[in-house]
């Protein structure tokens, strides 16, 4: 019996090391391939959707525009890859996609089930509800009964029924689709009261439809969603690549360091900035021999710090409109939680 408990044991430990190894080698991969595969939302404006020339943006996206700077040299050579909720982490698993960045909520159930890894968070969130003005509900406590419009395979569904169960509101009605496009053409038809999900998707989903201003968000926000790029397990040196070019562009904004004017920091005396260009410290190697020294400064010159990339796709002044000041995705030097761990 001790010997089969023995045998077991190493045969057990055979297998995960096997699977611990198995997707080793996504940054030599990438490399040889010369592009970047990239899973994403791809109909989420503010987060990942094409533009009118068909070129896709916003903050999702610029972290796959990030890493393949960082890696190839050439913030275009990324392949994106639209996948709903339920498709996500199958693509990832499997190798279809390289990263999932794509709006993906860090849980507990997700970082020990799934086989995968969270890296950080490139926005902070929390689910909401958006209604019709016309409704005259001012509180989410207001909803009991109420037909819902959600996107299957997300974490809202759970973060609503415990809302609705904790304050003793009669159930809801789901009205489940599978892509945010047809979970917002769903309620602006009509199939539902309410609408909801993160808040930054419902900001996102209310500056598409018709009338803007006929929609509400309301004001409570009952759920914790910190989302960020997700990579497999037993990839090392890739989750540190990932992690780290989200960390470089936090790091970037906090020493004022832009795309606009990082060139002229080059010989920057400025020892953390000095690291950030690659001047000296030899940061990128240490992830990776694979890596150029210049691998966080082609991040920033081609893509953009945090915040350049924050106002310039969900920030005050797009149709999106989040006021940064005084949110939590504000950097942690002005109250916010965007914190990252120094170049050094």
């Amino acid at each position: 019996m001790k010997h089969s408990s023995t045998w077991q044991s190493l045969a057990l430990a055979g297998v995960l090391s096997f699977s611990g190894s198995a997707w080793a080698g996504t940054l030599e991969d990438v490399q040889a391939r010369g592009e970047l595969v990239c899973g994403i939302d791809g109909g989420l404006p503010g987060f990942s959707a094409p533009d009118n020339s068909g070129k896709m943006q916003g903050v999702d996206a610029d972290v796959c525009y990030g890493i393949a700077a960082a890696v190839l040299g050439d913030r275009n050579r990324v392949k994106f890859i639209p996948l709903t909720a339920k498709e996500r982490f199958t693509a990832l698993s499997s190798g279809e996609v390289d990263v999932l960045s794509r709006n993906t909520t860090h849980t507990l159930t997700r970082d020990s089930s799934l086989g995968l890894n969270f890296t950080y968070y490139n926005f902070i969130d929390g689910a909401g509800f958006m209604i019709r003005k016309a409704m005259g509900v001012n509180s989410a406590k207001g909803l009991g009964g109420a037909r819902l419009c959600i996107q299957a395979g997300t974490t809202t569904e759970q973060a609503v029924g415990d809302f609705f169960r904790a304050n003793s509101l009669q159930p809801f009605t789901p009205k489940p689709f599978d892509t945010s496009v047809q979970t917002r053409e769903g309620y602006e038809a009509g199939s539902c009261d309410i609408l909801s999900s993160d808040k930054s998707q419902l900001a996102a989903i209310r500056s598409e439809l018709a009338d803007p201003g006929a929609h509400v968000i309301l004001p409570e926000t009952i759920s914790k969603e910190p989302l960020g790029p997700v990579v497999r397990q037993g990839d090392d040196v890739w989750f540190n690549t990932v992690k780290w070019v989200l960390f470089s562009m936090m790091n970037a904004e906090e020493l004022g360091v832009t795309s606009s004017n990082i060139a002229s920091h080059r010989n920057s005396t400025n020892p953390a900035i000095a690291r950030l260009v690659g001047k000296e410290g030899g940061l990128c190697k240490l992830i990776s021999t694979a890596l150029d020294d210049t691998c966080f400064y082609d991040v920033i010159s081609q893509v953009g710090n945090y915040g350049e990339s924050y106002e310039a796709n969900v920030g005050e002044n797009t149709p999106i409109g989040l006021r940064r000041e005084g949110s939590v995705n504000d950097l942690w030097s002005r109250g916010g939680l965007i914190y990252a761990p120094p170049l050094r």
